[in-house]
């Protein structure tokens, strides 16, 4: 997944302004779509682009990452400025666009190590706000009505993902077999929420300043659509419901209290406040439905390390071994 400056580098220098000779280092981690540091002689840009190989149908939109930072650029949403989207696949055999170079510090275990205790609430506060600002974004003033399908987001996201597990399915898993059953027998009608939702708001997608508990930008906008908010926020306490460590990066068994990190009851709370709801009924729906689609998705990286177009195939292939522990946590909390 190198780069060719050939084609690149004349590119680079038209569109974005960024003069050779150039230099391009992957960053490690992430197992969707390869990103890049590409540096010039008149400063660095960061440079993501779609995978080699088969795809799965709709997977990897680099093109609306790229729409959907550029319509949030005047939102409260912190986004990395875009440059430039091209979609001549000759210039480096896929569709891809640059975006500048935040210098920033990024978080891959929520318990916050080397954060003082102190201080580890107000980050988790700064979570929680900047979720409400994406699901506060005004559609119409930033262009991004049209951004997704009307109807009910669940029922078309169960359906969606069930197609994509299927279709990067390497062995059966009764567990997300029976969980995808009862998504579908339990999915809510629709309640008329719609929102933009990231699809996947973690806190390893969100880029703090390295001075002050502030979100400088929040990252990777590929799963991002029109639906609704309730999946974003069932995503935070899903991830924390995962064990702590490399793997899991969550946060289950620890005394949250006594790390100064907030509970799952405060941080709905919080969220709750803030967007002016009273209470979420059978939350335990949706913290299921957000594990199986992590299930899903982890199946595809799976997939793509056999394949051999994984963007770090030896992770890939760790990461597909927790498929059935997903599924079995969506389970649990169906109940």
């Amino acid at each position: 997944m190198s780069l060719d400056f050939a084609r690149l580098g004349p590119w680079l220098e038209e569109n974005v302004r960024l003069q050779g000779p150039h230099k391009a280092t992957k960053f490690s981690g992430g197992q969707s779509n390869p990103t890049y540091l590409v540096e010039g002689a008149s400063g660095a840009v960061v440079l993501r682009r779609k995978p080699p190989g088969k795809l799965l149908k709709s997977a990897h939109a680099v093109d609306r990452e790229f729409r959907v930072q550029r319509a949030l650029a005047t939102s409260e949403v912190p986004v990395a400025d875009v440059h430039a989207l091209c979609e001549d696949e000759s210039v480096i055999g896929a569709t891809f666009y640059v975006m500048e170079h935040i210098t920033g510090r990024v978080f891959d275990d929520p318990r916050l190590g080397g954060v003082d205790k102190l201080e580890r609430l107000i980050y988790c506060k700064e979570i929680g706000r900047v979720l409400a600002a994406i699901h506060s974004v005004d559609l119409t003033a930033v262009g991004l009505t049209d951004y997704g399908p009307s109807g009910n987001y669940f029922r078309r996201q169960i359906d969606r993902w069930s197609g994509q597990y299927r279709a990067s399915e390497t062995q059966p898993i009764a567990a997300m077999d029976r969980l995808m059953v009862d998504l579908d027998r339990t999915c809510p009608e629709d309640d008329g929420r719609v929102t933009l939702v990231h699809g996947d708001y973690r806190i390893d997608n969100l880029m703090f300043d390295t001075q002050a508990p502030r979100v400088r930008a929040v990252l990777d906008w590929e799963l991002s659509t029109l639906g609704h908010p309730f999946a974003d926020l069932a995503g935070v306490i899903m991830q924390w419901q995962m064990p702590p460590g490399d793997q899991g990066r969550g946060l289950r068994g620890v005394d949250r209290a006594a790390q100064g990190l907030v509970s799952d009851e405060e941080f709905v709370a919080a969220y709750c406040e803030r967007m002016g709801i009273a209470r979420i009924d059978n939350f335990g729906f949706y913290v299921a439905f957000c594990f199986f689609r992590m299930g899903a998705i982890l199946q595809g990286v799976a997939k793509r390390a056999l394949d051999g177009n994984a963007s770090d195939p030896e992770r890939g292939r760790k990461l597909g071994a927790f498929v059935p522990l997903y599924a079995e946590a969506g389970l649990e909390a169906l109940g």
